[in-house]
């Protein structure tokens, strides 16, 4: 679906109206570990918006976006810098390396996501991922949502926050840190629906974040990360 167009039709603006957002996530998450990377790739990159708009947020850096989809990389053309740049092509096949390395949104998409996340490994320093948790109480009582999701946005795997702190250790990494990101209590362009039913998540964190988000959803985490150590002989 990402490289017939069939992602596109179903998504025509590439979810760019909560890039700025995501950026934010990640810069927040890089300022608090005192990083300032120069260099920034970014795998899955879509239309771009999350690589332009960090590189807003770090003056000094320099960033190239890499995707499979040619709709994507058309959406970036026009996009293109002095410090941004965008490639059509599979990361993993490519002789690349950088300070910081973007997978926002992505694990959830890849067939063999645990695979995918450890190839990765060797193409920077560290490594920033962001997965949203679509897997809740309220989630498995509705049902549709993850055929919806399989259909219109290519979820393959559903996560909770244990479960993707455990994949990104799993893929070999050590994490550094991370946190809950708010997506639909922070990111712009919410219905007045998704908005009313922000508003008993938004109490019940205040009294249990974990139990909240497991019962009701609607949040991602960010995840920093580098490579593991080989194990001493």
């Amino acid at each position: 679906m990402y490289e017939d167009g069939g992602y596109l039709a179903h998504n025509p603006t590439w979810h760019t109206e909560n890039s700025a957002w995501k950026a934010q996530q990640v810069a927040k998450i890089l300022v608090k570990n005192e990083l300032s990377p120069s260099t920034i790739h970014e795998v899955g990159c879509g239309a771009g918006e999350v690589l332009l708009s960090l590189l807003q947020l770090l003056p000094a850096a320099r960033g190239t976006g890499f995707d499979v989809s040619p709709q994507a990389i058309a959406l970036c053309r026009s996009k293109m810098t002095d410090r941004a740049t965008f490639e059509l092509g599979d990361l993993l096949q490519m002789n690349t390396r950088a300070e910081l390395l973007l997978v926002i949104d992505v694990i959830e998409h890849v067939e063999d996501y645990i695979g995918f996340s450890r190839r990765l490994a060797d193409h920077a320093d560290h490594v920033v991922f962001h997965i949203p948790l679509d897997l809740s109480a309220q989630a498995l009582l509705r049902g549709y949502t993850f055929s919806k999701a399989r259909k219109e946005i290519g979820h393959l795997h559903y996560f909770t926050k244990d479960t993707a702190l455990d994949t990104v250790r799993d893929a070999g990494y050590d994490v550094i840190d991370w946190s809950y990101t708010y997506t639909q209590s922070e990111s712009p362009g919410r219905s007045l629906r998704v908005r009313l039913a922000d508003i008993p998540r938004r109490l019940t964190r205040l009294f249990a974040e974990d139990l909240a988000i497991r019962a009701l959803g609607g949040c991602s985490v960010v995840v920093l990360c580098r490579k593991s150590a080989p194990p001493p002989r």
